[in-house]
């Protein structure tokens, strides 16, 4: 696999970036740790910052003028419509709410370091998935009723089916896995921050 980039693009952050996501229609979120939601244009320049108050964790597009973030310390999801810029609904969860990730129309959240629940819009529970950590779940893909986290502590990326099944475990090469992504043809690419790299988990592997 050869990557090539596109575009780079300069973020002048006091806080540590902890979730990113490129929306339907060019545009970029960046969320500080614990803190505010950035809407930046393509080009990297800074749009605005989202009115949603709270100290944010992870954020996934639900449709086109739609996002959900987590909020740690309330244990909340907001949805939010960002065309009339206001939270249309609150999910409110019983333990700390992490990564989050949106497919099928449900979401799946990362609870503290031990816990996946599949909820529906309406914060309805769907599925609980109980995983063994050595990190809080920051950083999850939900797709295909399969859920991919990492384990920053531990050096690994798991699969996972609805069940809680383990479908596979990637270690190799390894030292702190955070972001995850699914490209357009299946393959997983991995953060992997203490090595300042981008690793491709091949979908041949993972099938």
């Amino acid at each position: 696999m050869t990557m090539n980039i596109e575009t780079k693009i300069e973020i002048n952050m006091l806080k540590e970036i902890s979730d990113t996501i490129y929306l339907m229609g060019g545009r970029v979120i960046v969320v500080e740790r614990y803190g505010k939601i950035n809407l930046l244009t393509y080009d990297g320049q800074q749009q605005k910052q989202l009115p949603i108050p709270g100290k944010a964790s992870s954020v996934t597009q639900i449709n086109q003028n739609t996002i959900a973030i987590t909020y740690p310390d309330e244990k909340a999801i907001k949805i939010f419509n960002m065309e009339n810029e206001t939270v249309t609904k609150v999910i409110t969860l019983d333990k700390q709410c992490m990564g989050l990730s949106f497919s099928n129309n449900s979401l799946a959240v990362g609870l503290s370091d031990d816990e996946i629940r599949i909820i529906d819009l309406g914060g309805k529970t769907l599925k609980l998935i109980q995983v063994q950590n050595k990190s809080f779940l920051y950083n999850l893909v939900y797709c295909n009723e399969r859920v991919i986290y990492s384990d920053y502590m531990g050096n690994a990326v798991y699969c996972v089916d609805g069940s809680g099944k383990q479908i596979w475990k990637y270690t190799q090469d390894l030292t702190g896995p955070r972001g995850l992504c699914k490209d357009t043809s299946g393959n997983i690419m991995v953060a992997d921050c203490d090595s300042n790299s981008i690793i491709v988990i091949s979908k041949r592997w993972t099938e």
